[in-house]
């Protein structure tokens, strides 16, 4: 049921993201701050913070929205009817962020190369038998249902580019989505009212998580 309806997702494009059109020209000089973290051209080389680099636009647009919201009240969130995402390290760099700033820095990002990655010898099989093919026993749907075979994801439906991205900063987002999905207000939910990634991730272990974690790192 799980597979059938990420794959009815994809076949819609459902986000619920408006977006204006960016200008990448205009977004790199408003993306000079987050040099710091995500490295001049998106390509971070800190484990922690992500690639943005080969993102698709569509998702970077949504990410920066949730981090406006989650610096709301949550009266401003609710009338708004936003959906907030916690990011202590981003606070303060979106304030005062107009939509076409948020549209041009995602187009910015979107159009620069993502460097790739190195899979861990050891978790390679286990990792991309994940990723491949899910976790059948546990409902675990494989991960190229969303973010295709070659981890290019799907931009139209607004599903992150997975490829090549940092293993640390995978296993740390699957891990917040799973420790939402137990009950955390501090973990990560703006996966949608389907819940499709907390659904996913509460159901794996740590070391299933590192494995496919690895194997998207060498995805590329």
């Amino acid at each position: 049921m799980k597979t059938l309806l990420i794959a009815t997702l994809i076949a819609l494009g459902l986000t619920g993201v408006a977006q204006a059109e960016g200008d990448a020209s205009a977004g790199k000089s408003k993306a000079a701050a987050c040099a710091a973290c995500h490295g001049a051209d998106g390509n971070s080389q800190v484990p922690s913070f992500p690639k943005l680099a080969g993102q698709n636009e569509r998702y970077l647009v949504k990410q920066m929205q949730d981090i406006q919201c989650g610096a709301l009240s949550a009266d401003e969130q609710k009338k708004t009817k936003c959906t907030p995402r916690a990011v202590p390290t981003m606070a303060g760099q979106l304030d005062n962020k107009s939509e076409q700033d948020v549209a041009d820095i995602a187009a910015w990002y979107a159009s620069q190369a993502k460097s790739g990655g190195q899979a861990k010898a050891a978790l390679l099989v286990r990792g991309e038998a994940i990723y491949r093919g899910g976790i059948r026993e546990k409902d675990v749907a494989a991960c190229t249902a969303c973010h295709s075979p070659t981890g290019q994801g799907n931009a139209q439906a607004g599903f992150p580019a997975l490829g090549g991205q940092h293993a640390d900063y995978i296993a740390a987002q699957l891990k917040a989505f799973r420790a939402h999905a137990d009950g955390d207000s501090n973990g990560r939910s703006n996966d949608g009212d389907t819940r499709v990634m907390r659904d996913i991730a509460f159901r794996m272990t740590d070391g299933e998580i590192e494995a496919v974690a690895s194997y998207i790192s060498g995805l590329h």
